[in-house]
């Protein structure tokens, strides 16, 4: 191995060192796992235990499932739920994987849930040696002076093989023949060969030679490949075409345009005529991409661009140029033509949101996770440099990983979805460059409920009124409460409080739990109840249930339901029949009788009118319709009958009136028979007809005014409400 090869190589494996060092740093500092497996290892094959590795116990694998998220190398590999085992997904080339002799690694996202983590594994794949060396051609044709010296060199096509490491091309071997040697150049990572003259040629005795070059790997066992080499031996052109550089460095920005010249190479030749005339050419052992990229001027020796250029693609190119002269034979003197790709900000950052869920409950705490993040630009430099932030004012940012690029989405304030129930995220990655490039990704986030507020009904006191003899089981009244909440948490049911106490008079109500109606399951009685309260209780269905109630008022309406009843007169088996006398001389205005009567109603059903439905003479007594005072109307004659039947209606004022009668026989006597009784009668009757009279005075005005003070209290209820809801 020369000075230079040796140098190479010490270089080489000093880069593969540093690297080593570089990942075992990064596994130390960023926690990352590290396996290796070779590549085409079949389906199933276990590359490591990653729950064992992490600290997971094996009876919590199914509470925190692990998942691979990651890139396209995610179909690669997944873990296995029963044992927590990395396991090969499918059989897969390294060679597809990782292109050079590098250290081929693929670095995978693993999410552990519950709570949500992200560890990182990194997976070297080794090589095996399934490639065997491989020449772009079979046959290579190479035309030789016969005055050429010793020791001229001739470069052959290089083999090329996709393992890496020790299982890439390690060494050339040439069939055996008397001209020639076979010699490598180490040209960076390339091993060229070089037929080498090791005999003077003599075009005399053979015209054409053809030779068998073998490439053969470091595996085990080896593979080779094979290139045929044909000679033709030449008369005499002993000056070749030199280049002023044997490697010329070139720069050019990947934005340039088609067209564009990338350098100009020039070479000269001693020779005269023919022999010095000189065309350039690509030499045609390259990689196929470089001629669809690059042309070359045969006369000029001008490069220039057929194709665009993409800094991501390839960061350099080499192209070996060829001058030949047109001698005969024709010489080649070779140069090589480095050029080295500028990078300039052509690629926008892209975002990768890695999310669990896109739903989060409103009592999460502040600080929780809820999505992964990570950015990235295939750009170098500031133009790959990333900077993240949220556009809008939204309860949420992000936290940086310590690894670069990543980012955790996590909650920074209490959420309340009464208030919002969906957040639309934007979130804006920008690199560096300038202009700088950005892209902004929307994530939405929904906010699920929880049951924290409770059932509410409008008004803390409700009033209600009902007519008594309601249809018992029918539904007088209803409530009725909302609940800001969503589905089960807002799905209210009601129950009636009750006392337990015997003259409960909730006993005799039912509440329709779903909607509220409330039914009375007996009729209601003014007069026995004119007013009774109980509460409501109003539940939802939430985990744990939150409820509120409510004080409900009833006020029974009075109807006409009670006919009145006579209090006088009144006989001794019961009936409404009473017998009054008086002397024949009584003059007009006399006060015969009063007829007394009470309804258990009020208001106008209580309020009684008094009328004569039947009397034997109209002209003799009249009737008070007010009080039921039974009065002459004119004195008695001796015409005039000894005894009159008076029939009494006494009714009261309800829509539909209710009624009773009552009669009345007058007697009359004559004065010194009756005088001093009727006088006594009369006044005593007209004592106990006012005492009466006095008393139902009192009856009605005290149900009056209790009608007028709730009819009040009703009418200022109203106008609080009504306050409470407007101001």
């Amino acid at each position: 191995m020369t000075m230079a090869n040796w140098k190479r190589s010490r270089g080489y494996f000093r880069r593969v060192f540093l690297l080593h060092l570089l990942l075992i740093f990064v596994k130390q500092t960023a926690a990352e796992l590290r396996y290796s497996v070779p590549e085409e290892v079949k389906e199933g094959t276990i590359i490591g235990n990653i729950a064992k590795d992490l600290g997971l116990e094996k009876a919590h694998l199914t509470d925190r499932r692990l998942r691979v998220v990651s890139g396209s190398e995610s179909r690669l590999f997944d873990v296995n739920m029963d044992n927590g085992a990395l396991e090969v997904r499918r059989t897969f080339d390294r060679e597809e994987l990782c292109h050079g002799e590098g250290v081929c690694i693929t670095e995978l996202k693993i999410i552990v849930e519950n709570p949500l983590e992200m560890h990182y594994v990194a997976i070297e794949i080794k090589d095996v040696n399934d490639h065997s060396p491989n020449f772009t051609k079979t046959e290579q044709h190479i035309q030789i002076a016969e005055q050429t010296s010793i020791g001229t060199r001739f470069q052959l096509q290089a083999a090329r093989d996709p393992d890496a490491g020790v299982n890439s091309i390690r060494s050339y071997s040439l069939s055996s023949n008397d001209y020639f040697d076979i010699d490598l150049s180490q040209s960076d990572e390339d091993k060229i060969p070089f037929l080498v003259l090791k005999k003077p040629l003599d075009r005399e005795q053979s015209k054409k030679l053809v030779l068998f070059v073998t490439a053969i790997d470091g595996g085990k066992p080896p593979r080779s490949g094979t290139l045929n080499v044909s000679v033709t031996v030449l008369d005499s052109n002993d000056n070749r075409p030199s280049f002023s550089q044997d490697v010329y460095q070139v720069q050019i920005y990947e934005n340039a345009s088609v067209g564009t010249i990338v350098t100009r190479v020039n070479a000269t030749d001693p020779d005269e005529g023919t022999n010095g005339e000189i065309e350039y050419s690509i030499a045609k052992t390259l990689a196929p991409k470089i001629y669809s990229i690059f042309e070359l001027e045969k006369i000029t020796g001008q490069i220039k661009l057929k194709a665009a250029l993409d800094f991501e693609e390839s960061e350099n190119y080499k192209i070996d140029i060829e001058a030949s002269d047109k001698g005969t034979p024709p010489l080649t003197g070779r140069c090589r033509v480095v050029v080295k790709i500028k990078d300039v900000n052509d690629n926008s950052p892209k975002i990768d949101v890695t999310s669990l869920s896109n739903t989060i409950t409103e009592d999460s705490k502040p600080g929780t996770t809820i999505s992964l993040i990570s950015v990235n630009d295939e750009d170098s430099g500031l133009n790959g440099k990333i900077i993240s932030r949220i556009l809008n004012d939204v309860p949420f940012e992000l936290k940086p990983s310590y690894k670069e690029n990543m980012y955790s989405l996590v909650t920074k304030e209490h959420l309340d979805r009464e208030k919002v129930s969906l957040y639309e995220i934007l979130i804006q990655a920008s690199d560096c460059g300038n202009p700088p490039l950005s892209t902004v990704k929307t994530l939405s986030v929904q906010v699920s409920d929880v049951n924290d507020n409770s059932p509410r009904f409008a008004e803390s006191t409700l009033q209600f009124y009902s007519s008594e003899n309601n249809a018992a089981g029918a539904t007088v009244f209803s409530v009725s409460a909302t609940d800001i909440d969503m589905n089960e948490n807002a799905a209210i049911s009601y129950y009636i409080l009750r006392e337990g106490r015997k003259d409960d008079v909730t006993a005799f109500l039912n509440i329709n739990s779903e909607n509220g109606q409330i039914a009375a399951l007996k009729s209601f009685d003014f007069e026995t109840l004119k007013t009774f309260q109980f509460q409501v209780v109003a539940t939802d269905s939430g985990t744990p249930s939150l409820s509120s109630n409510v004080t409900v008022n009833v006020f029974i309406l009075d109807q006409n339901d009670n006919a009145p009843v006579i209090l006088y007169p009144l006989s001794s088996n019961g009936s409404a029949e009473g017998v009054e006398e008086i002397p024949r001389n009584v003059n007009a205005g006399h006060l015969v009788t009063k007829v007394r009567a009470y309804d258990a109603d009020i208001g106008y059903n209580g309020w009684l009118l008094f009328s004569l439905q039947e009397v034997t003479d109209h002209s003799l007594f009249g009737l008070d319709r007010y009080t039921g005072q039974i009065r002459t109307l004119r004195s008695f004659t001796e015409t005039d009958e000894a005894e009159h039947k008076l029939i009494i209606l006494v009714k009261d004022n309800g829509n539909v009136s209710l009624s009773a009668t009552a009669t009345v026989i007058v007697k009359l006597v004559e004065p010194k028979e009756a005088f001093a009784a009727s006088d006594v009668k009369s006044a005593a009757s007209d004592d106990e007809g006012n005492d009466v009279t006095f008393y139902l005075m009192i009856t009605l005005g005290a149900v009056s005014i209790l009608f007028i003070i709730s009819i009040i209290v009703l009418i200022a209820n109203a106008v609080l409400q009504i306050h409470r809801l407007y101001f």
